[in-house]
């Protein structure tokens, strides 16, 4: 079984194969803590199209939830934030319940798709939400506001996020 897995795997980071996604599905099929392990170091390498390959098979595996914040960190570190968004795409086979904070800071920081798909997860997702993770997502926001130009995508995100925060804050009544 090792043997067929470093097969796929070898398959799935080959430049010439052209069919390198159906491997990435094969080894999210066999699933397992070996495959997982092995995509987690894809993911985290420096060849960016295997890592996308590593993202989408880690995406749809069952009990994937160990490569979530390897995953997270691939996605907010600054040398990915122009290529991020496939890596932001995959997110969808994980449960983001914890991630409140990080889907945000996405939101925030990352490029059009990036940002485009944490809304989407903003917007859909069924978060844990405690006076504390408020106070971090108000945290990143002022980081934002203090760190970006002012121009029109800056207002549309604040009018989008003051609204989640005070939404938020309004489940907790005054307590803050």
């Amino acid at each position: 079984m090792a043997a067929n897995i470093d097969l796929l795997i070898q398959k799935m980071c080959d430049k010439q194969e052209e069919e390198a996604y159906n491997y990435a599905d094969q080894l999210a099929e066999i699933g397992g803590e070996e495959v997982l392990n092995k995509l987690v170091e894809i993911l985290k390498g420096e060849d960016i199209e295997s890592a996308y390959l590593a993202a989408r098979a880690l995406s749809a595996m069952e009990d994937n939830q160990e490569a979530l914040e390897p995953l997270l960190e691939v996605i907010h570190d600054h040398k990915n934030k122009m290529k991020n968004g496939t890596f932001v795409q995959a997110l969808e086979g994980f449960d983001l319940s914890s991630k409140f904070v990080d889907v945000l800071r996405i939101y925030l920081f990352g490029n059009f798709k990036a940002s485009f798909l944490a809304k989407e997860y903003l917007d859909y997702t069924e978060f844990d939400i405690t006076p504390r993770v408020i106070r971090k997502a108000e945290k990143h926001w002022n980081h934002y506001q203090n760190n970006s130009k002012q121009d029109e995508s800056f207002e549309i995100k604040k009018q989008e996020v003051e609204e989640i925060l005070a939404d938020l804050q309004a489940m907790f009544g005054e307590e803050d």
